[in-house]
């Protein structure tokens, strides 16, 4: 998608409408508009703006968490979960760590967070839109955490000095920006050197229908801006950082795109076939160098 602002407008506005449906479903008044994606009344969670699906589970967003992770998180918080993974599990947070989760939504990683790192660590989340900004931190006051802080700016822009926090994570937001170089720059940037970059996406293995990067609505639903694991690791090491991995978590059937496709207009039948099994969720791993390391030159070098 080259046109940036326009995608973040259409991600503004379908965050929006996503914070309000979760706000109605829970019984809190809201004024404003918001961040990743929500259930409509009597349906099962949506990811990202794709369809809620009548009696089933979304492919993408559906037993993120463990039994007894989330159990003492406020409802809104846990409706409001509509990511692809589960960064604050896999990420090894520590007792006194700070930690920043590009595109909170809802709060519900950054609140486990604030339980990981303890009272002597802090969380903060960056989000772009007031409504889910305004959910999140009534769902920090229910949860009653301190030791969290939510910022309004885009992950293309974040509000956070250089080298200030020590882990970044985040939950299927870096694959919804236009300018997913500048995410990772930015995020290079704020983190400490030695400093672990720790997120979970959708990445691509393989070619893909141009008809489907062309779907804004499937954009907005987690699937157009989806980026392949080569590039997505060339992005990595271009803005700096170093030992770059990829762990699939979970891969998506033909079945579960024609899920996703049943709303953008698109050929289900023609398209899914043609998707099967190439995209997928991953956890992402990397690290900015430690201050005075070597820079790496090659495939042999490092050693």
């Amino acid at each position: 998608m080259s046109d940036a602002p326009e995608l973040s407008q259409v991600v503004r506005d379908k965050y929006g409408d996503a914070a309000r449906r979760v706000l109605s479903a829970t019984a809190l008044p809201l004024a404003g508009g918001a961040a990743c994606c929500a259930p409509a009344p009597g349906t099962i969670n949506s990811c990202c703006g794709g369809a809620a699906f009548d009696g089933q589970t979304d492919p993408i967003t559906a037993n993120l968490y463990v039994n007894g992770e989330i159990d003492e998180l406020p409802e809104a918080a846990v409706l409001a979960s509509l990511g692809c993974g589960n960064p604050t599990a896999l990420a090894e947070l520590k007792p006194g760590e700070t930690v920043l989760d590009l595109g909170s939504g809802g709060g519900i990683d950054v609140l486990l967070s604030a339980r990981r790192v303890g009272p002597t660590g802090k969380a903060y989340g960056v989000d772009m839109t007031d409504s889910m900004l305004e959910l999140a931190r009534r769902n920090q006051a229910e949860a009653g955490v301190e030791n969290v802080e939510f910022l309004k700016g885009s992950i293309e822009s974040i509000p956070l000095p250089d080298a200030s926090v020590d882990v970044i994570i985040s939950n299927c937001v870096i694959n919804l920006s236009g300018d997913k170089h500048r995410v990772l720059a930015e995020a290079f940037r704020v983190l400490k050197p030695g400093g672990r970059f720790a997120v979970s996406d959708v990445i691509v293995r393989g070619e893909v229908p141009a008809a489907v990067r062309a779907s804004m609505e499937l954009w907005v639903g987690c699937i157009a801006g989806a980026r392949e694991e080569s590039e997505f690791e060339r992005l990595l090491r271009e803005v700096g950082f170093e030992n770059p991995t990829f762990e699939p978590t979970r891969f998506y059937s033909a079945s579960d795109a024609a899920a996703l496709l049943s709303q953008s207009g698109l050929d289900v039948d023609a398209v899914a076939h043609e998707i099967d099994g190439k995209f997928l969720s991953a956890f992402v791993r990397a690290e900015k160098p430690r201050e005075g390391a070597a820079a790496c030159c090659g495939s042999e070098c490092c050693a």
